[in-house]
Order: structure tokens, then C-alpha cells, then sequence
């Protein structure tokens, strides 16, 4: 397999045993606490690479992201490996977690790990709407936000992989999200205020949840209960791929909307499966 490296971190290093090991707690909140139902699970390859390119909620705790690993790893086994790729942010939060989920098969968001996991002909996922996404406004539970982001697109051309959309329902009651105050704080920012934690968050929202209760500001947060709903869509596959297409800016857009359409007709579907 490539030793692709970045900032000392490997595509090699993820590590069978530690997902073992975590396993049985993610089956208690899987079964117990999310009570997580996924479908479409016909949609994955049996093998070789996809781009799974998915929608969350919930804040930093994301936890509809780290049921669909769990059911991954039920399904599939730890064996099989599977990439996600994650904020560089999270390795100046804590390092330490950040180690961790490496070992789980955490890459850093950056375009050199994602072909080298891809090249390596493994599933590879991602949440493009990032903190915009998990921290959008409770009103905008049911709405698809990528944020504008098209690497992914521009990725999946390149490598020449399907995308596989997620969409996720019920997480968004794990932490209520009431407004997003990004743009007032980043203004007392350019007059002296330090971000939190030194990192640049992308939001500040005033959301409820546990442990903090009514609380400004991106922290961790402990999820509520509340159960999960996910569906892995059909894959996308596009007319033409390949590094022109890529460069190519107006059919990046217009496949970016193909999917943004697609996973919102998707989500609207299991909203109205499940909530109607």
C-alpha cells in the first residue's frame, strides 16, 4: 500500500484492534441510546474505491457519523479499509483524540491523503459542509448544506470514483442549534477578540445541549438522545472524468449541484418516511 505521509500521519495507520476494542461501545449506543436504523446498504461496492460523501448533524460529537462507522465496521468488518477524512482543526484541539481516531482511519482533510486512500482502492468518506454542516441552525435540520464546497467533486473526477451520497435524520435533535453568530463574533475578532482555542471555528452558534446547558461557542458536547435514520443513496456517476473535467469550472459546479439535488430529494424522502 503507498506510504503517503502528511505531518507525520500515515494512510497505514489504522489499527484493526482499536476498532475492535471500541466496538462494543458503540453497539450500546447504537442499539440503546440512537437506536439507529440504515438503509441502502445495497448501494456500497462489494470492493475497490467510492467517494461516500455525507450530510451531519449534531455538533462536534457528529454522532450520526460514528454510527454509519460502527454499522460500517458491523457490516464489513475492521478488515475492510475505509478512510474518513477530518478537520486538520482536530489535531490542534487535542492531539491526543486526534491519534486516536487516526487509528480508527481518520486521514487529515487534505487532497494528497484522499487520493493515496482512494489509490489504494478503498472507500473514502467525507462531510463537506464541515462546521457549517453539524452546527446549522435547528430550523435547517432538514436541509442539505455542503457549504459551497466543491473539492470533492473535483476529487472524484480526478480519481475517476463514484459518489456515494449519505443522508441522516434525527441527529439534529442531539443538540439544538438556535442561531449561528459567526459573522458578529468574527467582527470582534478583527478587533482584538482570540478565537476559541486559537482555532478559526467557521461558526459560533448558541445551541442547547449537554454538558453545557444554553452555551455559546463550537465545544464538544455530550449528544442527547434521539433516534438516528440513515440512508446510503444510489452512487452518482458522471458523463465525464478525468483532470479536464476537473479543471473544467462550470461542469464542477454543475456537478456539484447534481449531487446537492440529489441528496436533498433523498433527505426529503426519509423525512417524509419517517417524520410524516
Amino acid at each position: 500500500m503507498t506510504q503517503t505521509k502528511l505531518d507525520g500521519w500515515s494512510i497505514n495507520q489504522r489499527d484493526t484492534k482499536i476498532i475492535d476494542l471500541m466496538m462494543p461501545w458503540w453497539s450500546l449506543f447504537y442499539k440503546y441510546y440512537f437506536r439507529v436504523q440504515t438503509e441502502g446498504w445495497e448501494n456500497i461496492p462489494q470492493e475497490g474505491a467510492a467517494l461516500l460523501v455525507g450530510s451531519h448533524n449534531g455538533g462536534l460529537a457528529a454522532p450520526d457519523m460514528f454510527m454509519f462507522m460502527y454499522d460500517w465496521f458491523r457490516r464489513f468488518g475492521p478488515e475492510r479499509p475505509t478512510y474518513g477524512l477530518m478537520h486538520p482543526a482536530a489535531w490542534k484541539v487535542n492531539p491526543n483524540l486526534a491519534s486516536i481516531a487516526v487509528k480508527m482511519g481518520a486521514l487529515q482533510a487534505h487532497p494528497k491523503m484522499a487520493v493515496a486512500a482512494l489509490r489504494s482502492q478503498a472507500p473514502v468518506l467525507v462531510y463537506p459542509g464541515g462546521a457549517q454542516d453539524i452546527f446549522r441552525p435547528y430550523r435547517q435540520r432538514h436541509q442539505i448544506c455542503l457549504a459551497g464546497r466543491k473539492g470533492f467533486i473535483k476529487l472524484a473526477l480526478r480519481q475517476e470514483v463514484p459518489i456515494i451520497p449519505l443522508v441522516s435524520l434525527g441527529a439534529h435533535d442531539t443538540l439544538i442549534v438556535l442561531e449561528d453568530f459567526y459573522e458578529q463574533v468574527k467582527l470582534l475578532h478583527q478587533w482584538g477578540m482570540p478565537w476559541l482555542l486559537n482555532v478559526d471555528p467557521e461558526v459560533f452558534p448558541l445551541y442547547l445541549g449537554l454538558p453545557w446547558g444554553l452555551s455559546f461557542g463550537p465545544l464538544p458536547n455530550f449528544p442527547l438522545p434521539s433516534r438516528i435514520y440513515t440512508q446510503v443513496c444510489s452512487p452518482i456517476l458522471f458523463s465525464r472524468y478525468g483532470s479536464q473535467a476537473a479543471s473544467d469550472r462550470d461542469y464542477v459546479n454543475q456537478c456539484y449541484i447534481q449531487v446537492k439535488e440529489q441528496m436533498q430529494q433523498e433527505l426529503n424522502q426519509l423525512v417524509a418516511r419517517h417524520y410524516n
